[in-house]
């Protein structure tokens, strides 16, 4: 093994991504002749990482650094940016009947509506379940009972109907 391996990793990029900084220090280390064993054990990684990280830094187009940087996730940008994600809850708080619906219920046609008009933003039904469960909101059944219901009586008769069971017993 090497002399002088530091298992502690002495600055991270402006960046500040931990992920980015070990890739780039695998490259380092590599350059400075360690074996890729000895990289994967310094920086606890495997070694196919090591392995694919190298590859990755020796692709033609870029400088290896530029090649082992952070990239931008694949796919499409949120149409709703962090801040206005963030005043949604503050919004549907509020709640359904204070944007004209009647009944104090959110639905995803609703709530979809509801971003389209405060936001500018169309989004598909089917994805609002997600976007409501990243703001911390679960689906919920509405309890609906009677206005009359008497719940001492109901108890009663609960009561009574279980102890006629045991009774059969």
């Amino acid at each position: 093994m090497c002399k002088n391996r530091s298992m502690e990793p002495t600055s991270i990029s402006s960046t500040g991504d931990v992920r980015e900084y070990r890739r780039l220090r695998a490259l380092a280390l590599y350059e400075s002749g360690w074996q890729q064993s000895w990289i994967a054990e310094a920086l606890g990684v495997s070694e196919s990482a090591v392995s694919h990280w190298l590859k990755r830094a020796r692709q033609p187009g870029a400088t290896p650094a530029e090649n082992l940087a952070k990239r931008t996730p694949p796919g499409r940008s949120a149409r709703l940016s962090k801040e206005q994600k963030a005043q949604l809850p503050a919004l549907l708080q509020r709640g359904a009947e204070a944007f004209g619906f009647r009944g104090d219920v959110w639905t995803r046609a609703r709530v979809r509506q509801v971003i389209k008009q405060e936001f500018g933003v169309t989004y598909h039904l089917g994805h609002i379940s997600r976007l409501l469960a990243q703001i911390g909101w679960s689906r919920q059944k509405p309890a609906h009972s009677a206005p009359q219901r008497n719940e001492e009586i109901l108890n009663a008769w609960r009561d009574d109907w279980r102890s006629a069971l045991k009774k059969g017993v």
